[in-house]
Parts: C-alpha cells; structure tokens; sequence
C-alpha cells in the first residue's frame, strides 16, 4: 500500500502518493516530471542522477523515498532563481561544457555543492570532488574550466 509523502521540493511542499521504498528518481522523474536527474547506472556511481539532499549531492537512483520525507530536496530545476540561471549552469553554457548533455544536470548539482563548500577551489579540488560523475564524451576540461569559471563568476558579483 502506497504511503502519503509530503516533500520538499526546491524550496516548495509536495504531496506525493508513492511508496516509502520507490527510488526517489523514480519518484521525481516519474510522479512529478522532474526530467532533469537521469537514470544513469541505477548503482550510484556514474552521477546522472545526482541530486542534492540538505545541501549534499546524492544519488536519487538508490535513495528511497522514506529516508528524505523531511529533508530539502533541490533538482537541477530548482538551481535557477526568477528566471535566472544559476552561475554554474551560465558557465557550462559558456565553456561549452556540455556534448551529449546526459551528465550534465548531475555535473552542475554537484558541482554547486562544490562551490557552495569551496567558493574559490583549485583545479585538484574540483578533479577530487567531481570523481565518480562519469562523462562519457570526455568533456572533463570544459567541465572543470565552467566549475573554476562560476568560481571566478561568483567572486566578482560579490565585490
């Protein structure tokens, strides 16, 4: 029998009628047309499905439903404030950091943690943070440089 949830949902409550043991990607995806997270490896381990849980990227292909009831789940759809892109999705825009775009929302959620953690990291921090987001078209370079570009992006608006 299914049980209500009510989520968290970029900054909103979301009622959701879906069992406590479904995949939170499957949920999202699924149940709220929230197409951003992909189904990668359904393991965890090549990223594309990343989301972030109280601020921490986590893979939504092996989170269940029932562990993140109460907690703040925010989507690649939820990085962009009044229209506004967030400074890491303009920066994979401009870096061209994006070939097949399969990686890519999971890049960015990531990636955001990344800054959110480290605003200003250096190229081995972004290399070890990043680990365990595969892109299989290799654009690694070009995902590095919009990582240290919405660094740059970031520190500039603050001054």
């Amino acid at each position: 029998m299914p049980n209500v949830q009510e989520l968290r949902i970029n900054g909103k409550a979301v009622r959701v009628e879906a069992d406590r043991e479904r995949s939170l990607l499957g949920v999202l995806r699924d149940d709220l047309g929230l197409s951003g997270a992909k189904y990668g490896c359904g393991e965890g381990r090549c990223g594309a499905c990343t989301v972030l849980i109280d601020g921490t990227p986590t893979r939504s292909c092996i989170t269940k439903l029932g562990a993140v009831a109460s907690r703040e789940i925010t989507t690649i759809e939820g990085l962009e404030v009044d229209g506004k892109l967030h400074p890491l999705q303009e920066a994979f825009l401009d870096a061209g950091a994006m070939q097949c775009g399969y990686c890519t929302c999971g890049m960015i959620v990531t990636g955001v943690a990344l800054l959110r953690e480290k605003p200003q990291p250096t190229r081995e921090e972004i290399v070890e943070y990043m680990d365990g987001n595969i892109c299989r078209c290799g654009t690694y370079p070009r995902i590095i440089a919009a990582i240290r570009r919405a660094a740059q992006a970031v520190k500039e608006a603050r001054r």
